[in-house]
């Protein structure tokens, strides 16, 4: 499986943060051809599934992730979020990770292994390039106010 490892530096105080990086539905937004399904009722906690729907008209595919873990950061510690990928297609896992910074704002981890059932082994590499541009335009993005 291909690992995806991204890392931002923001301003924003890990809480403000989490929260503009855990908006799952804005996560959609940000990918081309992309839209969030929340298949569970808000807040978001452990159990929380969402699809990721990304495709045209009929042709289409689906990444359902399960969030495994959930501790959000509080004033001073790290938060991490875990994603198991449970979909016929897209498998893996992904994780976010936030940590304080001791000059104010917050370091975002975010790593991922990609897996596209069906795809030979040998375009791992190219599957691993185009998933760090597109999460990590995806993660600038959500970045934003």
């Amino acid at each position: 499986m291909p690992a995806i490892r991204i890392i931002r530096r923001t301003s924003f105080p890990p809480v403000d943060t989490w929260s503009m990086v855990t908006d799952w539905e804005r996560h959609g937004a940000q990918v081309p051809l992309t839209r969030t399904i929340i298949e569970t009722a808000p807040p978001t906690h452990v159990g929380t599934i969402f699809t990721a729907r990304t495709g045209v008209s009929r042709i289409t595919f689906d990444d359902r992730m399960e969030v495994v873990v959930w501790r959000p950061p509080t004033e001073g510690s790290s938060g991490l979020v875990r994603l198991e990928k449970r979909g016929r297609v897209v498998t893996g896992w992904a994780e976010i990770e936030i940590h304080p910074l001791a000059t104010g704002g917050a370091e975002i981890h975010w790593r991922e292994e990609l897996g596209l059932r069906g795809l030979p082994r040998a375009l791992d590499p190219l599957v691993a390039t185009a998933g760090r541009l597109l999460f990590g335009r995806a993660l600038t993005r959500l970045l934003r106010p």
